[in-house]
């Protein structure tokens, strides 16, 4: 069993206040764009086959941490709870991409086109749905360790999640921005994939087999070491768009708001979804805890990481999932205590 499932300990400072360092890199970004705008454009044109290196850099120290904690070798255990892992694939796969993709189009395209640039509305979509097309990774064994979840289902699902999202990504991501009528050059979303997720998989799980020779011990000691780098990295990215989106959301305040609701909308919807599928299904509260919750969370890193390399900086989707990022933890934490709140419910009817 991973260490990492099993440990008990608080969220750390970074994990529990990151809504606060995200508005904190939100302001020193804007400010920085406004101060240095030279300084920035030459960061924007350091790029080799449309891939900006810094941010690709940037990236790599965010996502490749985060999969070394995921062991691979747990893909059996999905044997052990077959009816959450199900509604786990149903919600991820079948329900969040495409309500989102429903939900960008009702509010985007719709309620919300009068008051946000008619010329980024495409744009915010395609963010929405990259967020929604990435299942959560590192951070949904926070959540169940909050609700004390079943440390084996957790790691089962995430690495279920991640073999799929591999071969699923691309394909799922094209078609529903084809839905949606938002063109993507199939070579730059391959580029992505390959970039953000196949390269990151195999170095992540090269060094996680270096790091287990010596020992469970090594390993947790690397991983405490290690892990503030991703949220680092994902501080410093920021800094860097929020630089270059600085103009647009001093012009439009309104827009992060605006974005903030189909995707606080999804959030609740699927939750729910999953814990109830769960509960009429007859699973655990364990079980459907993380399963709950992964349907809820996102792999943003992946989802900013795709939209920049996709639509640029200065793109609606890229700012489209830095939302995402923004309101990650205080909703999460809110579905946490609504499932551990409700427990006598859950386990009422059993």
């Amino acid at each position: 069993m991973s260490a990492q499932c099993e440990d008990v300990t608080p969220m750390s400072i970074f994990e529990r206040y990151l809504t606060v360092w995200v508005f904190l890199c939100i302001v020193a970004g804007i400010a920085l764009g406004q101060m240095l705008p030279g300084v920035f454009q030459a960061i924007g044109r350091m790029e080799v086959a449309q891939v900006n290196l810094p941010v690709g850099l940037l990236i790599w120290v965010m996502i490749i941490p985060m999969l070394v904690k995921v062991d691979f070798g747990a893909l059996h255990e999905v044997r052990s709870h077959v009816r959450g892992i199900g509604v786990t694939l149903f919600v991820n796969w079948l329900v969040k991409p495409f309500s989102m993709a429903f939900l960008g189009w009702l509010f985007i395209r719709q309620i919300f086109a009068p008051y946000l640039p008619t010329d980024q509305l495409d744009s915010y979509i395609a963010g929405l749905i990259l967020l929604a097309a990435a299942p959560c990774t590192a951070m949904v064994f926070v959540w169940s360790r909050l609700t004390k979840g079943d440390p084996l289902f957790t790691l089962s699902q995430v690495a279920l999640n991640d073999t799929i999202m591999v071969f699923a990504f691309a394909p799922l991501v094209a078609f529903l921005l084809g839905i949606s009528a938002i063109s993507v050059p199939w070579d730059t979303l391959i580029t992505s994939v390959v970039l953000y997720i196949v390269i990151p998989v195999i170095l992540a799980q090269l060094w996680r087999k270096s790091l287990l020779k010596g020992g469970q011990k090594a390993f947790d000691a690397a991983m405490d070491k290690i892990g503030p780098w991703s949220i680092g990295a994902l501080l410093a990215t920021l800094v860097l768009l929020f630089a270059f989106q600085g103009k647009a959301i001093i012009g439009q305040p309104l827009i992060i708001a605006l974005l903030a609701v189909p995707i606080l909308i999804q959030v609740f919807f699927n939750s729910a979804l999953a814990y109830w599928l769960n509960k009429r299904l007859g699973e655990k509260h364990s079980v459907a805890c993380p399963s709950a919750l992964i349907g809820a969370s996102n792999f943003f890193e992946l989802a900013v990481a795709a939209a920049i390399s996709l639509f640029g900086f200065e793109s609606g989707a890229a700012l489209a999932t830095v939302v995402g990022v923004l309101i990650e933890v205080p909703v999460m934490l809110l579905v946490v205590k609504v499932v551990n709140a409700s427990k006598g419910w859950y386990e009422g009817g059993a």
